[in-house]
């Protein structure tokens, strides 16, 4: 690996000479500028303005401009006249442990190579300190024409070095927050917990560039003639509100039916939130219920009622006819003594009204 610079860490009194490499590469697909009608490519030319003359690299140097929009000349060798200690040495100021660092902080990774056989025993003497310690390195240190600040670290059998950012170039948080006070209840925060072990943990290494991937099938199809079929995106599902719990809940059982664990079948479904009209109009719903209710049951009780009457009668009849059936002489008994009697009753009426005749 192409070392960027060269310089040494200054770990107290010891001085351990390095080569700085970058320890990572941007594997973006990168374009050109082109003439759409004819493909012609199209480039930047660094021109005068005053003149108007094309210039090379060897011909511009660098200027600050001023308030009033003068330029100030300044070249290399103003910049490295400068007292600035860090300018080939990378500085240890301190160690400190690295949960302190603000993972916001952290900018472009190096690896840090001894320089050299004598570098060997002074890098590896760092090393293994850091190692024991448990701590990281906060340095100081020049590149590209500005102080950086960095933070030294051990990867594998390497001294790994991350550019920070300076405090004051991280901005405030505050901003960013939600504005409205929201309140998140114990199920809610159960279920979110249950997600995240649900989904566990992942082998970096297995992680890639989709878009980049999809980018180079592109550029392969149309390298040979193809015109690639755009495919449909999916439609927006945005602006519906969604019940949280449910939404939980089916995440957490697809992630397990993801990993094995669970059936797909289980998945719940996300349900939406009843609007306010419809909260308003459940009442109605429920007093209708109410007020219809009776009435049911007022007819329930009189049908039964009259079936229960109606069983009644049946019963009597069945048993008189029963009782009749079984006792006929009794009954010719009754007929023949009702009729002596009216006819006692007769005779007895008749002298009365010859008397008043």
């Amino acid at each position: 690996m192409r070392s960027i610079w060269n310089g040494a860490i200054s770990f107290g009194l010891v001085s351990i000479p390095i080569k700085l490499v970058n320890a990572t590469e941007n594997h973006s697909i990168s374009f050109r500028q082109i003439h759409t009608a004819d493909g012609g490519r199209v480039r930047y030319r660094k021109v005068c303005e005053l003149d108007g003359e094309e210039l090379s690299t060897e011909e511009i140097g660098k200027a600050y401009e001023d308030a009033d929009g003068s330029m100030i000349p300044i070249t290399d060798a103003d910049l490295a006249s400068l007292p600035l200690p860090t300018a080939k040495t990378i500085e240890i100021v301190a160690f400190v442990p690295a949960d302190t660092i603000d993972p916001l902080q952290m900018d472009a990774a190096y690896y840090l190579s001894a320089n050299g056989v004598p570098a060997a025993k002074p890098y590896t003497l760092l090393r293994e300190a850091l190692k024991r310690s448990q701590k990281v390195a906060i340095a100081k240190f020049a590149l590209r024409g500005r102080e950086r600040l960095g933070m030294l670290r051990v990867v594998d059998d390497v001294i790994a070095m991350h550019g920070l950012l300076w405090p004051d170039e991280i901005r405030a948080s505050e901003d960013a927050a939600p504005e409205a006070d929201v309140s998140v209840r114990e199920a809610e925060l159960d279920l979110a917990d249950a997600l995240m072990d649900t989904l566990g943990e992942v082998d970096m290494a297995t992680l890639h560039d989709d878009y980049r991937a999809a980018v180079e099938e592109l550029i392969a199809a149309k390298a040979d003639g193809a015109i690639p079929q755009a495919e449909e995106a999916p439609a927006a599902k945005g602006g519906k509100v969604i019940d949280l719990m449910a939404a939980l809940e089916s995440s957490v059982k697809a992630a397990k039916a993801a990993r094995g664990e669970g059936e797909e079948g289980e998945v719940a479904e996300v349900t939406e939130l009843s609007s306010r009209k419809t909260r308003k109009s459940a009442p109605a719903k429920k007093t209708a219920a109410k007020k219809t209710t009776p009435a049911k049951k007022t007819s329930q009780a009189k049908s039964a009622q009259a079936s229960k009457s109606t069983a009644t009668k049946t019963t009597t009849t069945a048993a008189a006819k029963k009782s009749a059936a079984s006792s006929p002489k009794s009954t010719g008994a009754k007929k023949s003594t009702a009729t002596t009697a009216k006819k006692t009753a007769a005779k007895k009426t008749a002298p009365k009204k010859r008397a008043s005749a």
